[in-house]
């Protein structure tokens, strides 16, 4: 009855006029990485809104919300996961890490994954987990498990523990696709917050084999005078 009623409610919010403008920022065009996606055109700020609704939902019934066509319904489902996961005790926030990771072929587009992988998977691997779960994300095909590996590492900056993310941006060094590429040099710009030294060291032996986007993000806060000496290499 609950899930039902946080349908309705999304759909009570509707822009035909919004939706039309995340089609195209979210690259839902046949062939790009968000094809086929369906948006109602709500705005993030009412959709977690909405969400602190129903926070009482079920995984079971959050999962069903996750499998959904529909973008904002799958944004509402991991804004409940990550409430859930942060008011759980450690058997909770086990079975959602659990269905995360078993569901990621519908965390799938940029905006889902960052607004949830640092705060679960990133979470749960640095204080109960296998870390060894992000190099097999890493490696995999589905372009939102590599992306979910490079964000996780968010997490372990964040509290001062930075081989995960030199160890999974060498993974994803050569990745194909851009979505990768800016993930990389994202996280390692906020490597460079915490250790300016280590993004130095890693910059020194792995400038002139990065991706041009990968490197233009990693070096965005350095001076001026860095950031050519990076580029002209």
């Amino acid at each position: 009855m609950a899930l039902s009623a946080l349908r309705a409610e999304l759909k009570q919010y509707a822009s035909k006029q919004r939706a039309h403008i995340c089609q195209r920022f979210f690259k839902t065009k046949k062939g790009e990485y968000g094809e086929g996606d369906i948006f109602l055109g709500l705005s993030v700020p009412q959709q977690r809104k909405i969400a602190k609704k129903y926070q009482i939902l079920p995984l079971t019934d959050i999962v069903k919300l996750l499998r959904s066509k529909i973008h904002e319904e799958r944004f509402t489902a991991l804004v409940l996961m990550v409430t859930k996961y942060q008011k759980g005790d450690s058997d909770t926030k086990k079975q959602i890490f659990e269905s995360y990771l078993s569901n990621t072929k519908w965390i799938n587009n940029w905006d889902l994954v960052d607004t949830s992988t640092p705060q679960i998977v990133g979470d749960y691997l640095y204080n109960f987990g296998d870390i060894k779960i992000l190099d097999k994300l890493a490696k995999s095909n589905l372009l939102w498990d590599r992306r979910i590996a490079m964000l996780a590492t968010l997490t372990f900056i964040r509290k001062n523990e930075f081989k995960p993310v030199i160890k999974i941006s060498k993974i994803l060094l050569n990745d194909k696709h851009d979505l990768i590429n800016k993930a990389v040099g994202w996280m390692l710009r906020e490597l460079g917050k915490k250790d300016i030294n280590l993004l130095h060291t890693f910059l020194d032996e792995n400038s002139t084999k990065m991706p041009r986007t990968a490197l233009r993000y990693a070096i965005e806060k350095l001076p001026h005078n860095e950031r050519n000496k990076y580029l002209a290499k």
